[in-house]
């Protein structure tokens, strides 16, 4: 699963590296932080460093919040995947001359007139970078975990496009102003005995309906963004096929 990211970075057994034995995980992280990621001080990374010791995992979980890994002690694929993708980005910034001119294996032949339109055709799924990203996307924004990645990315897609657009943001914080609204067109239904309680009365009932109004533009908005999710068939372009 790793192999690929701890070749790119030397690491001397990235084909027998296994992640669930404790005492090797352990050290890869002080080998990660030493060698690559290097986000601490030397003088600060003696906690990381005593790996036999009874409360490494606290260091290790404050170690990840400190470079913030949106993964929590306890998803260590996820975890170990993210980090060695940080030490590739790392280690690319330090040898930035070095591989700016490279050409990736069978790309040097690609036509790039033959590319499709659609972005989501060539994405690998399957990718850990890929479902790393997603995840994190979607820690991010609170959106609700998907066995398919790829709908989950969907749903990304809608909330950026509807929420975080430079008009849907420069909407959002527009100040609303209120418009008068004259009382005594609005009937209660009911009488305090009191004229000022009344009016009271009504104020409220008029903020209950807009609060209503509110909640029913959102319930319309996550249906819309539902039905975008489950109406589109899934397709897969191996086979040239549309459908389950």
């Amino acid at each position: 699963m790793f192999r690929r990211k701890l070749t790119a970075l030397d690491y001397h057994n990235p084909a027998g590296f296994n992640c669930r034995d404790e005492t090797e995980f352990r050290n890869f992280i002080v080998w990660l932080e030493d060698q690559k990621i290097r986000h601490y001080k030397i003088e600060d990374r003696g906690n990381l460093r005593n790996i036999h010791n009874d409360e490494w995992p606290k260091s290790f979980e404050k170690y990840l919040k400190d470079v913030n890994c949106p993964f929590k002690l306890e998803e260590r694929q996820e975890t170990v995947d993210w980090l060695l993708g940080l030490a590739v980005r790392l280690e690319y910034g330090d040898n930035a001359e070095k591989y700016k001119d490279s050409t990736p294996d069978g790309a040097k032949n690609t036509d790039n007139t033959g590319k499709s339109a659609e972005p989501l055709i060539n994405l690998d799924v399957n990718n850990p970078d890929f479902k790393a990203g997603v995840m994190a996307l979607a820690n991010l924004l609170q959106i609700q975990r998907h066995d398919d990645y790829l709908v989950m990315l969907k749903a990304i897609r809608i909330l950026v496009q509807e929420r975080l657009t430079q008009d849907a943001v420069a909407k959002a914080n527009q100040s609303k102003e209120g418009l008068p609204v004259a009382l005594e067109k609005h009937i209660l239904g009911f009488d305090t005995g009191d004229a000022v309680i009344n009016e009271a009365a009504q104020i409220l009932r008029l903020l209950h309906v807009e609060e209503l109004r509110e909640l029913q533009t959102k319930i319309n908005e996550a249906i819309v963004a539902v039905q975008a999710i489950i109406a589109d068939p899934k397709t897969d372009h191996r086979l040239g096929k549309v459908g389950r």
